[in-house]
């Protein structure tokens, strides 16, 4: 099964949010807010949708709010993956 990481999941923010190759990588700001790292709601959304194409997993609109931080979302949709 196919798992997500942070380096993954800052590839897709990136692509999502248009966020600069050089700016901090999540794995050195795993567990600082979504918000803190600038990254508004149409992101979050974006990238939402990006993950359910990417590892078929259906995450539900109040996931990306609960999942704060980027380990957090890391952490959640690995566990929708490993249910599977």
């Amino acid at each position: 099964m196919r798992q997500i990481t942070l380096h993954r999941l800052q590839s897709i923010m990136r692509e999502c949010a248009g966020e600069d190759e050089h700016a901090q990588p999540l794995a050195d700001a795993a567990n600082r807010t979504f918000e803190e790292l600038g990254y508004d709601s149409l992101a979050l959304l974006e990238t939402q949708s990006r993950i359910h194409r990417e590892f078929g997993v259906a995450l539900p609109d109040e996931a990306v709010v609960t999942s704060s931080t980027p380990q957090a979302l890391v952490d959640h949709v690995n566990g929708l993956v490993n249910a599977r």
